[in-house]
């Protein structure tokens, strides 16, 4: 296109980036013989000149939860007015796979991370190695507090005490709260509420009601199983992960127990189908495509602006709503 048109190659550049230092008229040639060479540009020869991937790395624990794909949904809408691609990565709530990720992103390019860490997730000596390379890095709902940079989160806290009170006016005086891990900083929050709920509302804390669920779905249903079976059982269910939920409801159909004359239930979710379920379900619901959109927001203003600063070392909460449904209440 430049011998045609007699210019010289950076002129051209310039012509079809709209810069400023080319006159109107020369943009008018260029453009025109471009429409006519029916002209594409190369997305990947000017990432690699700008020394960018176009690229994002989003970093998620579980791909089942319909929290993390509304997130993504929500990320989306953003990214792509950017012409920015979306690489999702899914650790499966493993803390070595979780290394061996950022390990290849660090190896590899992307021009930043956007990341809900692992309930394996203690060390953190591979995040901060992000950090020390300059990669801008946000969290989200799952965050690492050692890291000085912006995260996202809900209000844990008072949605855990919300959602345990709401359940002791329904009757409920042994409520048991299921958890995939007490290390996850939402479910520390999470714990917190439920057991000053618990003491505000009269109630002793007991340990035992407090329990220690794993990733595996068989596994929770023995758990979960055992527990609904044992003397000291609950008469409610607080679920910290949708997933806990779910398997809570078929234990009480194999053991014919009824919801919720018999056991109250609800958790953290944001499932679209808890309307759905019979009975239907009691949620606290995050606010999950402004998650994704206020961080991807922030990430796109630092990676397209010149000279934009660093993020502030800072937390920022977005609260949750409580959806009370037939699962918890009295009938």
């Amino acid at each position: 296109m430049a011998e045609v048109l007699n210019l010289a190659p950076s002129t051209v550049s310039r012509a079809l980036n709209d810069s400023y230092e080319i006159s109107d008229k020369t943009k008018k040639r260029v453009l025109d013989m471009a429409r006519q060479m029916n002209y594409q540009p190369n997305p990947f020869a000017r990432s690699l000149r700008e020394h960018k991937s176009k690229t994002i790395a989003m970093i998620i624990p579980d791909l089942v939860n319909n929290f993390f794909a509304q997130v993504i949904e929500g990320v989306e809408e953003i990214t792509q007015q950017f012409g920015y691609h979306l690489l999702v990565y899914h650790t499966h709530e493993n803390l070595e796979k979780e290394k061996e990720i950022v390990t290849h992103l660090l190896n590899g390019r992307v021009d930043g991370i956007m990341m809900s860490v692992s309930h394996q997730t203690k060390e953190t000596e591979h995040l901060l190695n992000v950090h020390q390379r300059g990669i801008p890095i946000i969290f989200f709902d799952r965050i690492c507090e050692t890291i000085p940079t912006t995260k996202f989160v809900t209000n844990g806290y008072e949605s855990g005490y919300e959602l345990t009170s709401h359940m002791i006016k329904e009757g409920c005086q042994r409520i048991a709260f299921l958890l995939l891990s007490r290390e996850i900083s939402i479910s520390q929050q999470r714990l917190r509420g439920y057991l000053d709920a618990l003491k505000d509302h009269g109630i002793g804390e007991d340990d035992t009601l407090v329990l220690k669920c794993e990733n595996s779905d068989e596994e929770n249903h023995c758990i979960i199983k055992n527990f609904l079976c044992s003397e000291a059982k609950p008469d409610g269910v607080l679920a910290a992960v949708e997933k806990l939920a779910i398997s809570t409801y078929y234990v009480a159909h194999d053991l014919e127990m009824d919801i919720p004359h018999e056991l109250k239930v609800a958790c953290f979710s944001n499932m679209k189908i808890a309307d759905l379920l019979n009975p239907s379900l009691t949620t606290v619901s995050q606010p999950t495509h402004e998650f994704g959109r206020k961080a991807a927001s922030l990430l796109m203003n630092k990676l397209t602006k010149k000279n934009a600063p660093d993020f502030e070392d800072e937390v920022i909460v977005l609260p949750s709503t409580l959806h009370i449904r037939k699962s918890s209440q009295m009938q």
